[in-house]
C-alpha cells in the first residue's frame, strides 16, 4: 500500500520545475541574460516617461510614446519573424541587444546635457520598439530548439518568473533612483545591464536556419500566417489572447479608478498587483509540468482574468479590487503558460520564427487597443462600469471562441498530430516538415 506523500513532498511538488535550467546550458545563459536585461529595461521604461513628464508637464506628451511605439513593433515584429527563420538566431539576438544598449547610451548622453532634449526620447522609444520587434521572434523561437519537448511548460514558467522579477523590482528601484540620483543614473544602470547581456549572448551556441537560402520576404510572412490560420489550436491561442486584452486591459484608467475609490495611495499597488499574482503562480508552478491539456490553461486562465477584472470594476472596496487584480495576474500567467507551451510543442522549426512574429502581435497589439477601449468607454459609462463590463465581455468572448474552436479545449500534447510530429523530429535530431495546410476549413467557422 502506497503511503500518502508527506507535507514536504507536497510542497516540493508545487515549487517551480528547474529541469530546463539543468538540462540546457543555452537556456541557463538566456535565463540569466533576461534576468539582467529585464531589470535594466524596466528601469528605463519608468525613467523615460518620467523624464518626458518633467520636460513637458503634459499627459498627452507622455501618452504619445504609445503611438510612436506601436507601428515599429508591428512592422519589425513581422519582419523579425521572417528574419529568425532565415539567419542565425543567435546573431539576431546579439545584434539587437547591442543596439538596445546603444539606445540606452543615447538616453544617458541626453540626460547628462545641461538641458536635455525632448525629441531624442521619442526617437529612442521608437527604436527600442523596432529592435524589440526584431529580437522577440528570434528569442522566442530559440526556446523550442534548446529546451526538451516535455520541459516547455517548465521553461515558460521560469521565463515568466524572470519577467515578473524585472516587472516588480525594476520600476520600484527606478522610482527611487530617479527621485534621489536622477535620470542619468537610471540610464547608466540600463547601459550596464545591456553590456552584461551582450557578453552572455556571445556564449550562446550558434542557431543557424534549418533551411538554406531562405530570405526574409513578404511571401514568407504570408506562408506563416496561412499556416497559423489553418491550425484551429494555434488560431484559438491568438484569438483568445487578443479578445482578453482588448476587452479587459484597464491599466489606462487605473488613476481614475483610484480617484473613484478615494484611494489615491493605491495607484502604484494597482499597477503592481497583477505582477504579484503572476509571481505567486510562478512560484507554485511545479504542478503545471505534469499537465498535458494546455488548451485548458489558455481558456481557463483567460476566463479567470476576465472574471477577476469584472470584480475589480464591480467592488467598491479598494482592498477587494487589489485582490481581484492579483487574481487576474495569476489567470493571465496561466493562460500564457498554455499559449507558450502549445506554440513551442507544435510549430515546425522552419516556421517557428515567422509564427513567433505573429505571437508578438497577439500579445502586444491587444493591450494597446484595450487601453484605448477602456479609456473611451470610461468617458461614456464611467470608470468602474468600463472595467467590469470589459471583464464580462472578456468572459463572453472566451466562451464563444472556445465553442467555435473546440480543438483548443481538447488539445493534448500526447495525442495532437502537430505536437507528435514536432517531438519525433526533435528526438530524432532531424528537421520536421510542416504538414500541408488543410483545405479551406480555415478560420473560426471552419474549426
Amino acid at each position: 500500500m502506497t503511503s500518502a506523500p508527506s507535507p514536504a513532498a507536497r510542497l516540493a511538488s508545487l515549487l517551480p520545475d528547474l529541469s530546463p535550467l539543468r538540462s540546457s546550458a543555452d537556456f541557463r545563459l538566456l535565463w540569466v541574460q533576461g534576468l539582467v536585461t529585464y531589470f535594466g529595461s524596466f528601469m528605463a521604461m519608468i525613467a523615460l516617461p518620467l523624464q518626458i513628464k518633467e520636460l513637458t508637464g503634459s499627459p498627452l506628451a507622455v501618452g504619445a510614446m504609445g503611438a510612436v511605439e506601436l507601428v515599429p513593433l508591428v512592422v519589425f515584429g513581422l519582419y523579425g519573424g521572417a528574419l529568425a527563420d532565415a539567419v542565425d538566431r543567435r546573431k539576431v539576438i546579439l545584434a539587437t541587444e547591442a543596439g538596445l544598449g546603444l539606445l540606452a547610451l543615447i538616453l544617458l548622453v541626453n540626460a547628462a546635457l545641461p538641458t536635455p532634449l525632448l525629441w531624442p526620447l521619442y526617437v529612442v522609444a521608437a527604436g527600442v520598439s523596432a529592435l524589440s520587434g526584431l529580437q522577440r521572434p528570434a528569442l522566442d523561437s530559440l526556446m523550442a530548439r534548446i529546451v526538451p519537448h516535455e520541459q516547455q511548460t517548465a521553461a515558460a514558467a521560469l521565463n515568466s518568473l524572470r519577467w515578473q522579477f524585472g516587472a516588480i523590482t525594476g520600476p520600484a528601484v527606478a522610482g527611487l533612483v530617479v527621485a534621489y540620483a536622477g535620470h542619468a543614473t537610471a540610464y547608466t544602470v540600463t547601459v550596464a545591464t545591456f553590456a552584461v547581456s551582450v557578453v552572455l549572448c556571445l556564449r550562446l551556441t550558434p542557431a543557424p536556419p534549418v533551411q538554406e537560402n531562405t530570405k526574409p520576404s513578404l511571401r514568407g510572412i504570408v506562408e506563416g500566417a496561412r499556416y497559423a490560420w489553418s491550425r484551429p489550436v494555434l488560431l484559438g491561442t491568438y484569438a483568445i489572447d487578443m479578445a482578453a486584452m482588448f476587452f479587459a486591459f484597464p491599466n489606462a484608467v487605473f488613476p481614475f479608478l483610484a480617484d473613484e475609490l478615494h484611494a489615491d495611495w493605491s495607484l502604484g499597488l494597482m499597477y503592481a498587483a497583477g505582477s504579484v499574482g503572476s509571481l505567486v503562480l510562478g512560484l507554485t508552478s511545479g504542478w503545471t509540468s505534469r499537465v498535458r491539456r494546455h488548451g485548458l490553461f489558455v481558456v481557463f486562465g483567460a476566463a479567470v482574468w476576465g472574471l477577476a477584472i469584472a470584480g475589480a470594476g464591480w467592488f467598491g472596496n479598494v482592498w477587494l479590487v487589489l485582490v481581484c487584480l492579483a487574481v487576474a495576474g495569476a489567470g493571465d500567467m496561466l493562460s500564457g503558460l498554455g499559449r507558450s507551451t502549445i506554440w513551442n510543442q507544435t510549430i515546425p522549426e522552419e516556421l517557428r520564427g515567422r509564427l513567433a512574429g505573429i505571437e508578438v502581435l497577439s500579445y502586444s497589439v491587444g493591450p494597446q487597443l484595450g487601453q484605448v477601449r477602456a479609456g473611451a468607454m470610461a468617458g461614456w459609462t464611467g470608470t468602474r462600469a468600463a472595467v467590469w463590463s470589459g471583464g464580462v465581455a472578456c468572459v463572453a468572448s472566451v466562451a464563444l471562441l472556445s465553442a467555435l474552436l473546440p480543438k483548443l479545449l481538447t488539445y493534448d500534447s500526447e495525442t495532437d498530430e502537430d505536437a507528435l510530429r514536432r517531438r519525433r523530429a526533435k528526438e530524432a535530431g532531424a528537421t520536421e516538415t510542416a504538414a500541408p495546410a488543410p483545405a479551406p476549413e480555415a478560420g473560426l467557422s471552419g474549426a
